[in-house]
């Protein structure tokens, strides 16, 4: 409500004296009654003209805003930020006044697109097999009995026939960007000319002017290895691989809203792949005549064959410690003991981690990703790595956590042995068969000694050996040649004992 209006109501129906009205609203009595006595004009104040603090770096502040307006949302600036750049030039103001500069900067560049209008576009037309389009997005699911888990989408397109497949890992990383194409190259049955990003960090290592980028080295081997050339949308502007924004938007309502719970990752990712399939049989293909399906299979005979998986490890390196374990997200993995205090490579897959050296394979561990920071490290142990330190030192055996997850046939033995005098050594000496031999025959021979009751190294060695031989029931079964064949079989007789006795009765015996 204007001041004209309030004064005139305290005058006219509130029948408020001039005095009255000039000390409730703070005017003096001759400009009350001016504005009673000029009429109905809402008086209009000039505001001063006062310079302000960030007057010198308006400019500068607005070419930022500029700048960071262009970029995507994931890689622009806080205002926050700017305002501490700011303060680094010798600004003295504060972030409020920074936070209206900006507010009132978009409010003028919306106006200006509102006058210019929302922009001119081309639609755009794709030959078969000629492009596919690939982005990400976060969703949820339950995974692993009821636990509700962040995860990663990545969603790969073909541009023509509008094909498409949703995959799930649990970052967006390298590894899990090169499985993704895999698997999508996989279901197309084949590999397009070309494919369409945005500038994702895991591909483009620094973004130049117009379409200059330097591309991720890894990035490039992937996409050498399957011949497609990679091209890059300009900074903020999703339209230009517009088929694959639309799949992230439709995907959420056509697959990602009712899903059931999964027991894992891989289980999520079959039933996604064959919803994929579905939705191509079932979805038209607004262009072209018939479905996606039927698109596609007239795509595909368009595509590049499909050559080998490309090897999708990110390479590491790492020195394995005193304790024979290297340490990756946090989490810590063993190394066989021999390579102790020395350098190895970890290649980094999406689902495992492999530790190599020396151009050989030392071991391989399933990979455990945490989301959670608040959790603690796990340790992931393979007692086999540590038998030749405890061939060493048999005493650590009795205590040694690697060696709390035995078989349980080897922690019963443990018991027996650790009873009686020297049987640390006695049981390094039984573990280590292992290496000679295989792990399930190790394994059958304590069981069957344990059985026996006779729990010694001597027992465990003889029936090993027998079981190798195939002289234990239960070992592998003897293949007798034709030629040592029996064609009558021996009757089991005691009678014939009788026999002999009889002829040999009165006679000399040799002795």
């Amino acid at each position: 409500m204007g001041l004209l209006n309030i004064i005139r109501r305290m005058h006219l129906r509130q029948k408020l004296s001039i005095r009255e009205i000039a000390r409730r609203t703070g005017l003096s009595r001759n400009t009350v009654t001016k504005h009673l006595t000029e009429g109905t004009v809402e008086p209009k104040f000039a505001t001063p003209e006062r310079p302000s603090k960030l007057d010198p770096f308006a400019e500068k502040l607005a070419g930022w805003l500029r700048t960071e307006a262009g970029k995507s949302r994931k890689q622009r600036r806080t205002l926050k930020q700017m305002h501490a750049d700011l303060v680094t030039l010798g600004f003295t103001g504060s972030y409020g006044r920074v936070a209206a500069f900006a507010r009132q900067w978009r409010a003028d560049r919306q106006r200006e697109q509102q006058t210019t209008g929302r922009g001119n576009f081309v639609p755009l037309s794709f030959r078969p097999g000629e492009a596919f389009q690939f982005d990400w997005s976060e969703d949820f699911a339950v995974l692993g009995g009821g636990e509700r888990t962040k995860l990663q989408m990545a969603h790969i397109k073909l541009s023509h026939s509008r094909a498409f497949l949703l995959r799930a890992y649990l970052l967006q990383t390298h590894e899990m960007l090169f499985d993704a194409h895999w698997h999508g190259f996989r279901v197309f049955g084949g590999v397009p000319g070309r494919g369409i990003y945005d500038n994702m960090r895991t591909a483009v290592d620094r973004v130049g002017r117009g379409k200059e980028r330097q591309v991720n080295i890894r990035f490039l081997a992937m996409a050498n290895h399957y011949v497609f050339e990679p091209e890059f949308c300009n900074p903020a502007a999703g339209w230009e691989k517009g088929q694959v924004e639309k799949n992230v938007r439709d995907s959420r309502h056509q697959m990602l809203h009712d899903m059931p719970n999964f027991p894992d990752l891989a289980a999520l990712n079959a039933w996604l792949e064959q919803r994929c399939l579905e939705l191509w049989r079932e979805t038209a293909h607004g262009t072209l005549p018939g479905t996606i399906a039927d698109a596609w299979a007239e795509e595909q005979v368009a595509l590049m064959p499909l050559p080998p998986a490309f090897d999708c490890f990110i390479e590491l390196s790492k020195r394995v410690s005193p304790t024979c374990l290297i340490t990756f997200e946090r989490n810590r993995y063993s190394v066989p003991a021999s390579f102790a205090n020395r350098p190895v490579s970890l290649h980094i897959y999406p689902d495992r981690l492999v530790v190599a050296a020396e151009g050989n394979i030392l071991c391989e561990h399933l990979r455990i990703i945490e989301r959670s920071h608040q959790l603690p490290p796990r340790t992931i142990y393979d007692w086999r790595h540590y038998l030749a330190v405890v061939q060493r030192k048999p005493g650590a055996l009795r205590n040694g956590a690697p060696f709390l997850e035995l078989p349980p046939a080897f922690r019963q033995l443990q018991e027996h042995m650790l009873r009686k005098p020297g049987g640390d050594r006695e049981m390094v000496d039984i573990l280590a068969l292992v290496l000679q031999h295989d792990e399930q025959a190790v394994l059958t021979a304590v069981e069957l000694a344990l059985a026996e009751g006779v729990a010694t190294k001597t027992h465990v060695l003889n029936l090993l050996h027998r079981l190798v031989d195939g002289k234990v029931i239960g070992g592998p079964p003897l293949d007798t040649p034709q030629a040592l064949a029996l064609h009558r079989e021996p009757k089991a007789n005691v009678e014939r004992y009788d026999g002999l006795r009889s002829q040999t009765e009165g006679g000399r015996h040799a002795s």
